[in-house]
């Protein structure tokens, strides 16, 4: 779905439907739009507290008079000071899913005509884009259509600011919202369908497209570069491991941002068997290298000038006869031993081989996503991920990126004494803490591998996944933190500020 500027009244543009922004007026009712054929009717809907103007809400109207389009749908766009690029996206995304559920010919957007913070017409695009593109990859027949055409209408002599914006916002909003419904997909695809070969080379395809580089290792590799914990998680199943290393090279000169991901394509737990109801939504632990893989190309394609690698580790944790057991000493690239006492604390083994190749090559900094832990869950919610960090800079960067898209993370402790829970008897560490604070002990384990560098770890459990279907969002993979990773390298070229 491309998105295409319309230099035209809005009462002049011919669609089936016309999709427009309202906004929520203090004190209650909706700000006039300027429209002269809406606008009363807006005002009466507002009077009758048929509409308010809330993020998200959406009112369907039909034959209006003095509007060419055949129907309007009136979506809330909240507050004008608290319009900002999350508010921006549920919008367009719940339009996007209430208007493709039937196949559309024509739909054309009409924004309010005001300045947009920095972001917002960007993430109204995106939402668009995603909104359209559902889950049900094996459906027998599609439950989303995406739309013949889509424009975006800003009227018939607009101001040169107001197109700049809205034609950049376009473009950008495009392949952002393309990346996160690539990482959707991949942690939609059944389990079975996306083994760590055909996920690996799913990674290397969607590189190779956005202008990257791909390698992928085998298992003779992995084993060459003594990965033990990738190894070791992949002992268990039939499939073996990959590793796929991608390179992002703008220019041959300056430091690099390392992003690691977590690609386990199906977690039972190992040994440590998961109960049926705990292994529902495992085929989306991977999510962390999606995520990682998709905004690597999103970034490529938007050309911005900041290098980057990505390292991601991709297996299955399986209960096959090999499989390794509780009490099992690992070794791991750089000679770290961890003894196993939970097979089901997978994520952190094939992170910490991963981390430690990437803190090697010396990057500037290594950013590592991963749904690791259910305690993070426990702490913080289905909605917001924990952001761990050994770096106050680095970490509030992420944060302030975090912000700019209305993606939520919440600063969590990483104190030193955490580590005397992972003391072992046997072995350098052992890769489970006790009792108490669990997706804590899990960052201070993946932070023994990555040295001095500045790094930040985000358990991404409860945001990758949404258990329910809602007007603003999807049941199953969200394709969470695409749209950070982008805006914090963009924040780093200098590209994006958070004024508004």
């Amino acid at each position: 779905m491309n998105p295409a500027l319309v230099r035209q009244a809005v009462g002049d543009v011919q669609a089936q439907w016309l999709v427009i922004g309202i906004l929520e007026q203090e004190g209650g009712g909706t700000e006039p739009l300027g429209i002269a054929a809406v606008d009363p009717l807006l005002k009466r809907l507002a009077d009758d507290k048929e509409i308010t103007g809330a993020v998200g809400e959406l009112t369907t109207l039909h034959e209006v008079a003095g509007v060419k389009a055949r129907s309007v749908l009136l979506v809330g766009l909240g507050r004008r000071e608290k319009l900002d690029a999350q508010a921006a996206f549920t919008a367009g995304f719940s339009a996007s899913k209430r208007l493709s559920g039937k196949p559309r010919e024509s739909v054309a957007v009409v924004p309010p005509a005001i300045p947009f913070p920095t972001l917002a017409a960007s993430a109204l695009i995106e939402g668009l884009v995603v909104g359209a593109h559902g889950p049900g990859l094996r459906k027998s027949e599609s439950s989303r259509h995406p739309f013949g055409s889509l424009a975006v209408v800003i009227g018939a002599d607009p101001e040169a600011a107001f197109e700049r914006e809205w034609t950049s916002a376009c473009g950008r909003g495009r392949i952002v919202g393309q990346a996160v419904n690539f990482a959707r997909d991949m942690a939609n695809l059944p389990p079975g369908d996306k083994t760590p070969k055909v996920l690996a080379e799913a990674f290397q395809t969607e590189a190779i497209a956005a202008g990257m580089t791909a390698e992928i290792w085998d298992e003779a590799r992995i084993r060459e570069e003594q990965f033990g914990g990738l190894l070791g998680v992949a002992a268990g199943s039939d499939e073996p491991p990959r590793f796929v290393v991608l390179d992002y090279r703008p220019h041959t000169n300056g430091p690099t941002l390392a992003l690691v991901g977590k690609g386990v394509t199906f977690d039972s737990g190992g040994l440590c068997l998961k109960p049926a109801a705990s292994m529902e939504d495992m085929k989306c632990d991977m999510t962390g290298a999606a995520v990682v893989a998709a905004a690597m190309a999103a970034i490529a394609r938007l050309k911005l000038p900041i290098q980057i690698t990505g390292y991601l580790p991709i297996t299955e944790n399986m209960t096959g006869g090999k499989a390794m057991r509780m009490g099992d000493v690992l070794t791991h690239r750089g000679g770290k031993t961890v003894e196993v006492l939970n097979t089901d604390a997978e994520g952190r083994l094939i992170l910490a081989d991963a981390l430690a190749y990437a803190a090697e090559h010396k990057p500037a900094k290594i950013l590592d996503l991963a749904t690791l832990t259910g305690a993070c869950m426990v702490a913080l919610g289905p909605k917001v991920a924990g952001l761990f960090s050994n770096d106050d800079g680095f970490r509030d960067q992420v944060a302030a990126a975090s912000r700019l898209t209305g993606e939520r993370v919440w600063p969590m402790p990483l104190d030193d004494d955490y580590k005397e829970q992972l003391k072992s008897h046997v072995a350098d560490m052992k890769n489970v803490g006790g009792k108490w604070a669990g997706a804590i002990t899990a960052a201070k384990f993946l932070q023994q591998f990555v040295g001095v560098t500045p790094w930040v770890h985000l358990d991404i459990a409860g945001p990758s996944w949404a258990d329910s279907d809602s007007p603003t969002r999807d049941a199953g993979a969200t394709g969470c933190f695409v749209r950070t990773l982008v805006a914090l390298v963009e924040r780093a070229a200098g590209e994006v500020s958070d004024s508004r």
